[in-house]
């Protein structure tokens, strides 16, 4: 029985002939040990890929989303913004900083919606364009990509690192590896310290860190971020992508026929085979792939792109660029590996045709979803208050008689200033005749609160008895701020005053 044959459910009613391509093919069990497809599998685990450069404009590509990225991202918490960090996650203090928004806890409702408007994007994103996120902007590829380039400025390009790793040890083995691994340790250090500077001020982080004065937490989470890029950009590198993201495996579910992703042209290319550059190739039969595996060499995850699309293809495009530079040599068009859908393969479509394609209805709903979403939560963004006032009642003391004919109920009030200036605010009170409210501490309706902070304070409630009858009434209490620049915010509560009988 050929290979084939054995890999057909007997019991399925398929011939080999009739097994769809998506099918996986059966593992047969092997008597006495491990199956051969098990076993290929874990030699594939454990192989080591020797990324080899690569240059081109997919690599150039590449290389600035590496410089993009890492601006921002080591940037951005040294921006400051009214004397303060411009992008401060501040868990201690319960308050994110984001320019010149202030969010509180209360404000979770916008990471809500955030996490919705990411996975819509990332639905319209690989159903237009695969996996192109992982290949040039995930943190994993761009580490990846940073650590890969120390690795060749230091050992060399694949074949040198091959044939340092097969090499016994030795002073010159040592000292090559020992100078890698250092820069890899300070650039994963600076990745940890920057990360942990989201979230503690990074000026007073930095100075903790020359003093050798920070707490223990800090300690942990720089030491732990540090070591995470370390081990996964240095050691792990494609298994992270192959086996442990999950983006990988549901991709699948969402990429077809007119998905733009690297693709080979098997049309123009089978049948491959080495030739001269003298020889007519195609009066010989033969295809355009010369089958010299420099897409496999330069590919980061170690797939060979000949054998179709597979989850493991991140997208990156080396193997584009890899696969232009061999048709150049050989005075063949370019394109024999290159961005398109699978549909343009077996139909011959133009590229032309193949982008207009990509705005198919599922597309175009994603899209029109995305927008909808986005544009509410700029605009709820740009119109919320930045005024918050929660009333709660006082359990201990419902309702009560007081001296001087009064009915006195006690609340306290929960306000939050979400911007970054003083607030000067006036307290009122309606729903019952003559009411009137002042703070329990100052006994007056007057309050200052200081820039981007809450404050908790009792207010006591007040009626004159003969105005109320017994029972429990409905009433408001209002709120209006103002600010330094003459801004004024109104804030109306409900809640509800209690006359004992």
């Amino acid at each position: 029985m050929s290979k084939d044959e054995s890999s057909v459910n007997p019991d399925s009613g398929l011939t080999p002939e009739t097994v769809p391509a998506w099918q996986p093919p059966r593992v047969s069990r092997v008597s006495g040990g491990s199956s051969p497809q098990v076993e290929k599998a874990l030699a594939d685990v454990r192989r080591k890929i020797y990324p080899r450069s690569v240059s081109g404009i997919f690599a150039r590509w590449r290389i600035a989303m590496v410089f993009v990225t890492q601006l921002v991202f080591y940037g951005l918490p040294w921006l400051q913004w009214n004397g303060r960090q411009a992008v401060l996650f501040d868990l201690a203090a319960r308050k994110f900083y984001i320019f010149g928004m202030v969010l509180w806890p209360q404000d979770v409702i916008y990471l809500a919606v955030l996490l919705v408007l990411s996975a819509f994007a990332l639905f319209l994103f690989t159903a237009m364009a695969g996996r192109l996120f992982c290949g040039y902007a995930c943190p994993q590829t761009v580490y990846t990509e940073i650590f890969m380039w120390v690795e060749r400025r230091v050992e060399g390009d694949r074949l040198a690192r091959i044939r340092l790793d097969e090499q016994p040890w030795s002073w010159h083995k040592f000292r090559l590896k020992a100078t890698k691994h250092a820069i890899w340790i300070l650039i994963a250090w600076w990745t940890g310290s920057t990360f942990i500077g989201y979230f503690a001020p990074i000026r007073e982080l930095g100075m903790g860190l020359l003093t050798l004065s920070l707490g223990p937490w800090q300690w942990f989470w720089m030491v732990f971020y540090a070591f995470a890029t370390w081990g996964n950009a240095g050691f792990m590198r494609e298994h992270v992508c192959k086996y442990m993201c999950p983006y990988a495996r549901f991709q699948s579910v969402m990429v077809d026929d007119d998905t733009f992703v690297v693709t080979y042209d098997d049309v123009r290319g089978e049948p491959r085979g080495g030739r001269s550059r003298r020889i007519d190739h195609k009066e010989a039969g033969m295809g355009d792939c010369v089958d010299c595996s420099l897409c496999v060499q330069v590919c980061p995850t170690g797939i060979d792109i000949r054998d179709g699309l597979q989850y493991m293809c991140i997208g990156c495009g080396a193997c584009v660029d890899a696969c232009d530079t061999v048709m150049d040599k050989m005075n063949y068009d370019r394109g024999l590996i290159r961005y398109t859908s699978g549909r343009a393969i077996t139909e011959g479509l133009t590229q032309g045709e193949v982008r207009k394609r990509m705005f198919r209805p599922r597309v175009l709903a994603y899209m029109a979803i995305l927008s909808l979403i986005g544009i509410a939560f700029v605009v709820s963004l740009a119109t919320r208050t930045t005024l918050r006032v929660d009333v709660i009642r006082d359990r201990g003391a419902l309702g009560r008689e007081v001296p001087g004919g009064m009915i006195e109920n006690v609340y306290r009030l929960q306000v939050i200033n979400a911007s970054e200036e003083p607030l000067s605010l006036e307290l009122s009170a309606s729903g019952v005749p003559e009411l009137s409210i002042m703070t329990a501490d100052t006994h007056s309706s007057s309050v200052t609160i200081d820039a981007a902070s809450n404050r908790l304070m009792p207010v006591v409630v007040r009626a004159p008895v003969e105005t109320v009858t017994p029972g429990l009434h409905d009433i408001e209490l209002k709120t209006v701020a103002h600010s330094e620049e003459g801004d004024e915010t109104t804030v109306v509560e409900k809640s509800s005053f209690y006359v004992p009988k």
